[in-house]
């Protein structure tokens, strides 16, 4: 009898294994879309995609392996385990995609320059309703990580103030589509607006060596670099750009304010 109850649990717990390392191949792949399309680097830090991704995976590929090992029993009929398994395995999927989608929603859509920072959009933040007011050469929400664009200056004072209005309810104005324009448009704009990144080092003497490691990620010297803060959903950082074309070319993990 011993060895009976042994060999049941120990074929239980081998399912249960079984099914742990199914559920961390799926979850390796999920990953590969989550960091590799929707949460690139800086991303995954700043809008929390590491986060989100890392609650999802965890419950799910808990979830699976066990109740694998609550209802596996090789004294079923194989149809009823077929069948059991079956349900574990739908239960699991579902629960990814639910989580992948929640995670998709959350996503960077755009980095946008907001007249004197840059700003991470996140697709649920942006108005559906309002999304056809965008430009054509604007109008999307891209699955394959963020696109950089600009904010146009406002038409009038009515135009500016309704904006600050919703802006204050809630609606950044980086999420509002109707302002959107393509980045080149704003290069001048752009480059009034950053300064320089020796300032950035008088100002942060202690993140000297940060910043030094972000410059030279961008295979620029620093004299051929100006900088403006960024704003995410979790923090806050700094971008590296181009002092001549204001090409996005780098981040720092600093707070620029």
């Amino acid at each position: 009898m011993p060895q009976t109850k042994s060999f049941h649990w120990q074929s239980r717990l081998q399912a249960s294994a079984i099914h742990l390392g199914f559920s961390l191949i799926i979850a390796a792949l999920a990953a590969l879309l989550v960091f590799g399309l929707w949460y690139p680097f800086p991303y995954r830090d700043t809008s929390g995609g590491r986060e989100l991704f890392l609650i999802v995976i965890t419950v799910d590929v808990i979830l699976g392996p066990l109740i694998t090992l609550a209802v596996f029993n090789r004294n079923k009929p194989r149809s009823e385990l077929v069948r059991d398994l079956t349900l574990v395995g739908l239960i699991q999927l579902a629960a990814l995609l639910y989580g992948l989608w929640t995670v998709s929603v959350a996503r960077p859509v755009h980095l946008v320059f907001e007249y004197d920072r840059f700003r991470v959009v996140h697709a649920i933040e942006v108005p559906e309703e309002l999304l056809d007011q965008a430009p054509g050469d604007v109008r999307k929400m891209p699955l394959t990580g963020p696109t950089v664009l600009a904010l146009r200056p406002f038409r009038d004072v009515n135009e500016e103030g309704t904006a600050t209005l919703m802006a204050l309810q809630g609606l950044p104005l980086s999420a509002m589509p109707d302002l959107w324009q393509s980045y080149p448009q704003a290069r001048v704009r752009v480059l009034a607006a950053a300064r320089p990144l020796s300032e950035l080092k008088t100002r942060f003497p202690l993140q000297a060596a940060m910043i030094d490691a972000g410059v030279a990620q961008t295979g620029k010297n620093a004299s051929d670099l100006v900088y403006l803060p960024m704003v995410a959903r979790k923090s806050f950082w700094t971008v590296l750009l181009d002092a001549q074309s204001a090409a996005l070319l780098g981040f720092v993990p600093l707070d620029s304010f």
